[in-house]
């Protein structure tokens, strides 16, 4: 596993160094890949090299395109290590549309990057799907301007509000009214949309009702044009997951949260210590239970997840729980404790102690 973790951060730590190269020789910006879909996993063979019946070989995964990069890395690593690993599908549509693939026993495994919701609890009763709710990181959403930004040291959270509820659209359009401080110039925002799970955390977190945002901003549920969004326009605000943040932290600057008791940057210490508020959030997975119970190799994948994802969150930019919560959640799901401990709310301000301490309603 060391090794492993070793060679994922050499690769990462190569492409970074070539892009700041090619930064300062070309007086260009690095652009990260588009991400649509992972390539997956090659299908497993049993002993006599055929394949593995459909049934048992083929894992599919998507959901929120925050939570992808642990998920993804969990896939890479585990097809690593394990020369009989089934293929892994993994792909993001946002939270809301993957728990509707979920729901509809279109996927195993759904990517979370808020709790499922009343109405989606609801669709999975209706048809039939039982799952498992296994919390696997922690995120600081991340508000950030583009690096040239240099007239905002922070922001409040009713400032926050002021510029994304939804009475600001068409009204506040320039940065000095934001902040009379603030220079007079174009604001032009970057957000997740409204199938993002982000999308329905921030505006909880920061309007005060879930979904209730201004609609003239550049929204996309994937995180990658909200960081191409920012990160080339020097009069952007955008917002989305510290993982993306953390890739292109050399062309953008994260926006300290005043929450009223004084600026904080997003950052796992921040986030252990209670202190990035309301924007720190929990990461899930679901997984679906009768899944588990027809494909062992799933049982085996979630698994290696629970045990392992708690050093690869740290990887890809993400904070790892304590290893109480994995090991809770792990024997949660080997003891087929299924069903979630949210009752349909996805509330805000929630601390790892928090999480720590909810118990499920099984």
């Amino acid at each position: 596993m060391q090794n492993s973790l070793v060679r994922y951060s050499l690769v990462r730590y190569s492409v970074m160094a070539i892009a700041t190269s090619l930064t300062i020789t070309a007086c260009s910006v690095p652009t990260p890949p588009i991400i649509t879909e992972s390539p997956g996993v090659p299908a497993a063979t049993d002993t006599t090299g055929k394949p593995v019946a459909p049934a048992e070989a083929t894992i599919t995964i998507d959901g929120s395109s925050t939570v992808y990069p642990i998920t993804d890395e969990v896939v890479k690593e585990y097809a690593f290590e394990r020369k009989d690993h089934p293929e892994v599908k993994v792909a993001f549509s946002g939270t809301s549309a993957g728990f509707r693939k979920f729901c509809a026993g279109e996927t195993d495994i759904s990517n979370a990057s808020r709790p499922i919701n009343k109405r989606e609890m609801d669709a999975c009763k209706a048809a039939g799907v039982r799952y498992y709710e296994l919390p696997v990181a922690y995120d600081a959403l991340t508000v950030a301007v583009h690096r040239d930004n240099n007239w905002v040291d922070s922001l409040t959270v009713a400032e926050l509000k002021k510029i994304w509820e939804p009475s600001a659209e068409g009204r506040i359009t320039r940065w000095n009214q934001v902040r009379s401080t603030f220079p007079d110039r174009p604001l032009e925002l970057y957000g997740a949309g409204s199938d993002s799970g982000t999308f329905d955390y921030f505006t909880e977190a920061i309007v005060g009702e879930t979904g209730a945002s201004r609609k003239d901003y550049t929204a996309s549920e994937d995180d990658y044009d909200l960081v191409r969004g920012v990160r080339n326009n020097p009069n952007a605000l955008g917002y989305f997951g510290l993982a993306y943040f953390e890739e292109s932290r050399t062309l953008l600057r994260a926006v300290p949260i005043d929450n009223g008791a004084g600026p904080v940057e997003p950052s796992a210490e921040a986030v252990r210590e209670g202190t990035y508020q309301p924007l720190a959030r929990p990461l899930f997975i679901y997984v679906n239970a009768d899944s588990v119970e027809k494909n062992p190799k799933l049982k085996e994948f979630v698994e290696y997840y629970l045990n392992n994802g708690r050093f690869l969150a740290k990887v890809v930019g993400y904070v790892p729980l304590p290893d109480e919560v994995y090991n809770i959640a792990l024997t949660h799901f080997q003891t087929g404790k299924v069903g979630t401990v949210f009752a349909g709310t996805a509330p805000t301000n929630l601390k790892l102690e928090d999480l720590l301490q909810k118990e499920a309603a099984f």
